[in-house]
């Protein structure tokens, strides 16, 4: 079925053909066959273009007022009959390509395929007086140009063109819907998505039937994932930068929900920045209806009216009921269900994005999909580190590796203590599980990072702190607060290297910088309090950190160098099974001779393997790695104390 608009262009094609015969009147029938043959379009070339027909089907009589897609442009914006046939001339080359030809040779140059606002008048007025009182059309406030329906394009190839010069070009926006168009507009890709209504969801209806402008206020995601209505989503944080292109990127959304008959919903606001705030904030005070925003921050939009809704995160019941229903006809286990609601902080969004997502229906696979949501935002700003160690990979005193399991113990039972059993209400500096990790290095503070990770089915994230601290007063905190923004997002667990960068015993308050750094201090200690997850602090100097600070932590563990006995253990654990490993190689020769780091160990033992290349590694291959261990910290050792035992 051919779209209603084909019927109008009925009437522009007795226009054009008798515009056509004004022209061979004016250029004499000859002109298309001089010696500038390609500057200009042939008669035989227009007589054929004129009688075909635009589309197949026959055309019909019908006025553009009847067509739907202009009528309801002449009565949102009150156009005229004029300002619907000007919109009628500039669509008709996206109809059909023989229009350029057209209106190139009535122009007298073919590389002119789009109507000037000149030949746009000459096949819409009745003469000169009506053509000049129809230019005030093109004003730059009248509706065509005030709605941005049309622009006027300038010829590239003219310096500063008058009016009558420059190109009638509809809107693509507009031209979607004139041709019956679906879809969104192609300016909103990456970052708009249409959300159609749910029935079973009745939240905020009564407001937005009143036409009230909402703020959803909650953590990230936690706005609905659909209303009774359909809604058109934004991600503001992935709208177009720079001023000019961003503000014209958020009025084409906005028409594009009012073509799709969808409330507006603009999510993200505290992504933007003070400007573009404010030039949002403008564009909605003028718009009618419903509109709905979503952040985390209080709402910042200067004088622009909202109501403010605070969403709440969903508790681990209600998570598990948005897995149930998103999982419904799989097969998951009830305990994998309990695992997920209570390890993943996620909104409903979420969930059923993570559902989707999911290649399979295991645990380990859906935890996957469910750190996968967020995990590109935390991919820039810190280090993935890929959990890979095991329990049976560390080496530790017993007590610390008690630490480490019950750090396991004290996440996995966050739901039943704080929220089951009340003490979430007794603590009123947060719930986050902030952890002290310190020891020398090699001694496998990495290690154990890795180790909690996995076994928590988590993320895990390395910043070193000392590219977090800025020397610019409050730069740190922004910081801060984009990396743990990011991890809340992906539910991961941050490892924070040289912790003393930035933890050091409080300084006397000399001047403004000295203030400046405690009270980095005691952000970075308030957020993680606030961290719904693990943060991790690792340092090589214990000594250095602020007592104050490390009683606020909910656990320390510590990892001393390793002795002789756990020398011992990590020699025989380091070497996998199928490396081809020499009788003289012995596990506790080695850990009496030589007093290394696991850290140190490990380097040992590949560069033994790497040299060892396709035959069993020896003593010899080993000896040689200790060797270039201990230069690279500063120590060299003789043939006689590599074989004698001394430990240099």
């Amino acid at each position: 079925m051919k779209p209603p608009v084909l019927d109008c262009l009925e009437r522009l094609d007795v226009r054009l053909a008798e515009a056509v015969a004004a022209a061979r009147a004016a250029y004499g029938i000859e002109a298309g066959r001089d010696a500038f043959r390609g500057l200009h379009i042939g008669e035989d070339e227009v007589t054929r273009v004129l009688r075909r027909s635009p589309g197949t089907s026959p055309l019909g009589p019908g006025s553009a007022a009847e067509v739907p897609g202009l009528g309801w442009l002449a009565d949102r914006y009150d156009l005229s009959p004029f300002e619907l046939n000007v919109l009628l001339v500039a669509l008709a080359p996206e109809i059909d390509l023989r229009y350029e030809r057209l209106y190139g040779y009535l122009q007298d140059d073919v590389t002119r395929r789009r109507p000037t606002v000149e030949l746009t008048l000459n096949l819409l007025c009745e003469g000169t007086a009506e053509k000049i009182r129809r230019r005030s059309d093109f004003a730059a406030d009248a509706p065509l140009l005030r709605h941005r329906l049309v622009r006027l394009v300038a010829d590239p190839h003219q310096v500063e063109p008058p009016l009558l010069a420059r190109y009638v070009v509809v809107d693509e926006q507009i031209a979607d819907v004139l041709l019956d168009g679906t879809g969104l507009d192609r300016r909103l890709a990456g970052w708009c998505a249409i959300v159609h209504p749910s029935d079973g969801e009745t939240r905020f209806k009564d407001l937005l039937d009143a036409g009230q402008r909402l703020y959803l206020r909650g953590p990230p995601g936690s706005g609905p994932v659909a209303l009774d209505r359909m809604l058109l989503h934004a991600d503001l944080a992935l709208a177009p930068g720079d001023p000019v292109g961003f503000t014209d990127a958020v009025r084409c959304f906005l028409r594009e929900a009012e073509l799709h008959g969808a409330v507006p919903y603009l999510d993200h606001v505290d992504a933007l920045d003070p400007h573009r705030l404010e030039l949002t904030a403008r564009v909605l005070a003028d718009l009618p209806g419903p509109v709905v925003l979503g952040g985390k921050a209080v709402w910042a939009g200067g004088e622009l009216a909202v109501r403010t809704v605070e969403i709440e995160p969903p508790e681990a019941a209600e998570r598990r009921a948005c897995w149930v229903a998103a999982l419904a006809g799989r097969d998951v286990a009830a305990a994998d269900l309990d695992l997920l609601a209570e390890r993943f902080p996620l909104t409903p969004r979420a969930i059923s994005e993570a559902a989707g997502a999911s290649g399979g229906d295991t645990l380990a696979e859906l935890s996957a999909a469910a750190r996968g949501l967020a995990g590109h935002e935390l991919a820039a700003l810190a280090d993935r580190v890929e959990p890979r160690a095991t329990w049976a990979d560390l080496v530790l005193p017993d007590d610390e590796l008690d630490a480490l399991r019950e750090i396991c113990a004290r996440v996995a039972g966050q739901e039943r203590v704080l929220r089951g059993w009340g003490f979430g209400h007794k603590l009123s500096r947060g719930t986050g599980v902030g952890v002290l990790l310190s020891g020398p290095p090699g001694t496998g503070k990495t290690m154990a990072a890795e180790v909690l990770a996995g076994e928590l089915h988590l993320d895990l994230y390395r910043i070193n702190l000392a590219g977090v601290v800025s020397k610019y007063i409050g730069e740190t905190e922004k910081n801060l607060d984009r990396i743990f923004d990011a991890a809340e997002r992906a539910s991961a667990v941050l490892l924070l290297d040289e912790a003393d960068a930035l933890l050091g015993k409080r300084s006397e308050v000399r001047d403004a910088h000295d203030r400046y750094a405690n009270i980095e201090v005691a952000y970075l200690l308030q957020r993680m309090e606030a961290f719904p997850g693990v943060t991790l602090l690792a340092t090589n100097m214990r000594h250095n950190l602020d007592e104050a600070f490390t009683r606020r932590l909910a656990f320390s563990v510590r990892f001393p160098f390793p002795d002789q006995a756990s020398r011992a253990s990590i020699w025989r654990g380091i070497w996998p099974r199928e490396v081809p490993l020499g009788p003289d190689v012995d596990a506790d020769t080695l850990a009496s001779r030589f007093a290394l780091s696991g850290g140190n160990i490990k380097n040992v033992a590949l560069a033994a393997a790497f040299l060892a290349g396709p035959g069993p590694v020896t003593l010899a291959h080993v000896l040689h790695g200790v060797r270039r261990e201990y230069q690279k910290m500063g120590k060299a050792l003789t043939s006689g104390e590599l074989l004698g035992g001394d430990d240099g």
